[in-house]
């Protein structure tokens, strides 16, 4: 996989650049501003190269119909205030576009096509689509590694028709998940949460016999803790997984990799409750599980201690009431501790987590955060991303 930034010479050459900035809009302003952010990198390295940006993105679902209210126009307000530069907007339709249209002041250095997600061709893979827009451009260039386990025209059927590269960020996201699959510095642990067993069934399995912990944590580990003879209470759990949770734990004794769930938890009798430490064996008919509780905290920080390496996908617990908060942010506490002293590398994905850790302003302490939510998934489950074999 070639990188843009190993290109000898990108002076005045006209680059169709993929990028995900479906963020967050309400009454049309920007929410949430983190993948813009994450693509500044990438401008500013084709600025500085001189080149010409045509930029392509989607917002939301249009399912293929112009909605004005998935427009990229905010985004594109957004991201001129922080690169102070002017960008165009183009609105008219793809299908009448011609190379020559795009830059036609000498001043014009940055393009936005609107909504890709406009057009049905897009989510279509439609070879013709992808064929007209390669003809905007003189190179391809991918930072969209959270597009990239889709199979749409503008990450996958492209390259076959320009020459094609990776970006910065696609590049440093690759590169991070790699030292949790592939490059790993051992001893490596998974803290991994979420309401359904089975979603993440697949992660598992392809992370057992590569890492050496896997701790089970938020909703899903009421279903192992169920499945070991305890009561659950009312608390959130999942149907028929029984054959899962054994198969888990089957696979971890043949590959040494030890399994931690809680042996004791925080509930209440609503999710607005306050919270009540019990071990499981105490746990009533009534009782929600809403958070690990003090001896599993300590048990996990062991963990994290000894590791050297560290995937966290999934809070402990209900972390939006600030009382089943703790497990979440003690977990978190004990990553950045072991990151100051830069004896751990970590990797967190996935949008509640990621919450946990902007709640005690620790991002930053982190080596790296994932914004990619499906295609960061997919790529620890082992499957082969569609934007990743196009550029390969």
């Amino acid at each position: 996989m070639n990188n843009i930034k190993d290109h000898e010479n990108l002076n005045q050459k006209t680059i169709l650049l993929r990028l995900d900035l479906n963020v967050p809009l309400k009454n049309g302003l920007v929410t949430d501003e983190t993948r813009i952010d994450k693509i500044l990198p990438i401008i500013d390295f084709l600025i500085k190269k001189n080149s010409k940006i045509i930029v392509i993105s989607h917002v939301g679902r249009p399912k293929g119909r112009i909605n004005k209210d998935l427009s990229l126009e905010p985004i594109c307000k957004n991201l001129e205030n922080k690169i102070n530069q002017k960008i165009k907007l183009i609105n008219e339709n793809i299908f009448k576009l011609k190379k020559e249209d795009l830059f036609i002041s000498p001043y014009d250095q940055i393009v936005f096509l609107e909504n890709i997600r406009f057009y049905k061709e897009e989510e279509e893979n439609d070879i013709s689509f992808a064929k007209h827009l390669a003809g905007l451009a003189d190179l391809y260039v991918n930072d969209a590694f959270s597009c990239s386990h889709r199979s749409h025209a503008s990450v996958s059927k492209i390259t076959e028709f320009l020459p094609s590269f990776a970006g910065i960020q696609f590049e440093t996201e690759i590169n991070a998940l790699k030292k949790v699959t592939t490059e790993i510095k051992k001893p490596i642990t998974c803290i991994i949460g979420g309401s359904k067993i089975s979603t993440k069934i697949g992660i598992i399995k392809n992370l057992i016999p590569k890492f050496n912990n896997i701790i089970f944590v938020g909703g899903m580990a009421n279903n192992i803790i169920d499945y070991k003879g305890n009561q659950t209470g009312k608390s959130i759990k999942e149907d028929n997984c029984e054959e899962i949770i054994k198969e888990i734990f089957e696979t971890a004794k043949n590959y040494s990799c030890k399994i931690t769930y809680p042996e004791d938890v925080l509930v209440g009798k609503n999710m607005d409750d306050k919270s009540q430490i019990k071990e499981l064996k105490d746990i009533q008919d009534d009782d929600l599980i809403l958070d690990i509780g003090p001896k599993t905290i300590n048990k996990i920080k062991n963990i994290i201690k000894i590791s050297e390496t560290i995937l966290w996908n999934g809070p402990a617990g209900y972390f939006e009431n600030s009382n089943f908060a703790s497990g979440s942010y003690e977990i978190a506490k004990a990553i950045v501790k072991k990151n100051m002293n830069k004896s751990i590398y970590s990797v967190v994905g996935g949008g509640d987590t990621i919450a946990v850790i902007n709640q005690i302003k620790a991002i930053k302490n982190f080596n790296f955060i994932s914004t990619a939510g499906g295609a960061f998934l997919e790529y620890l489950e082992g499957k082969e991303l569609p934007g990743i074999k196009a550029l390969n």
